[in-house]
């Protein structure tokens, strides 16, 4: 084995090392480039031949990954709005009284400061929390569901 054999099999070691570090697929399929590399040179391709291949496969390895369900960039929800995060989403509360929007109302047995989201109403009996900010709960109007509106409700004529 040469010189240049030698090369691609220890790159294409290293860079599957270093994937196992940082827990990407990207170095790994371009480590795919390389071991690419490695069998045109066994297979007595010359140089330029060796580095072409080793990129055309490395490059479409890296599409096919962005491309597919793996490689997509997930998206940063809010915090403050996901009920997967924090579970107060969804929860209901009673407001006694608001002032240009704003309240305070007891919730898990502390006083909170909140706030209406906009375009709700103040005169609800019911809250739904939609987002939370530090200790401030935003709430819209719980809409009663009916039951004709309900799975398996029977409507009336």
């Amino acid at each position: 084995m040469g010189p240049h054999g030698l090369f691609w099999w220890i790159a294409a070691g290293v860079l599957i090392v270093a994937e196992l570090m940082t827990g990407t697929f990207y170095l790994l399929m371009i480590a795919l480039g390389f071991l690419a590399g490695a069998l045109t040179y066994e297979l007595g391709a010359p140089l330029d031949v060796q580095l072409i291949v080793a990129a055309v496969v490395g490059l479409a390895a890296v599409i096919t990954l962005r491309r597919s369900r793996f490689g997509r960039r997930r998206r940063m929800n809010d915090a403050s709005t996901d009920p997967g995060v924090n579970l107060d989403i969804g929860a209901t509360l009673a407001v006694a009284a608001w002032r240009n929007g704003r309240a305070r109302a007891m919730y898990r047995g502390a006083e909170w400061d909140v706030e209406l989201a906009p375009g709700e109403p103040e005169d609800a009996p019911l809250y739904v929390i939609k987002a939370v900010r530090g200790s401030c709960l935003v709430v819209a109007a719980k809409r009663e569901r009916h039951a004709a509106d309900a799975p398996g409700g029977a409507r009336h004529a």
